[in-house]
């Protein structure tokens, strides 16, 4: 249901969605194993040194509050302001099913692929919670083609 303009924000929000990690040190992006507090921290600022990075910059400006809010979650336990449910905006709630989804299905130095099933689970069992319902089981649906 979102208008041309908004899909092409969309798009263009889920490309730019993680430019805010210009601004984290390389050795804590690519550290393997666990990350502490103070490097969790640190890489959890990477949505406001984006949304700082477009909001300057007249051709983005409208994106940065979706890059803003991307890793905002329905229970409120996300970051960086710990909003919750409709206060998210919706293109951030798709960006983050399909930045979930790339990341499970590639390998990191922290973790294996998942395969589609399993990452089905993981969104069915974090649904409502990390990810919003109606949002993880249309991107299972229509694009895993995988029941709900």
């Amino acid at each position: 249901g979102l208008s041309p303009e908004e899909i092409a924000d969309l798009e263009l929000a889920g490309l730019l969605h993680d430019i805010g990690k210009i601004g984290i040190d390389r050795s804590i992006l690519k550290k393997p194993g666990t990350l502490t507090i103070e490097e969790r921290e640190h890489v959890n600022r990477h949505p406001e040194i984006g949304y700082q990075v477009l909001r300057g910059l007249n051709l983005y400006r409208r994106i940065a509050e979706v890059v803003l809010y991307h890793h905002e979650r329905p229970d409120g336990k996300g970051y960086p302001k710990g909003i919750t449910g409709s206060d998210i905006p919706l293109p951030s709630k798709v960006i983050s099913v399909s930045d979930a989804y790339c990341s499970m299905s590639t390998n990191s130095v922290s973790r294996d692929i998942l395969n589609d099933d399993e990452i089905v689970q993981e969104f069915k069992l974090h649904s409502g919670t990390q990810f919003d319902e109606h949002i993880a089981k249309t991107f299972v649906q229509h694009v895993l083609k995988k029941a709900w």
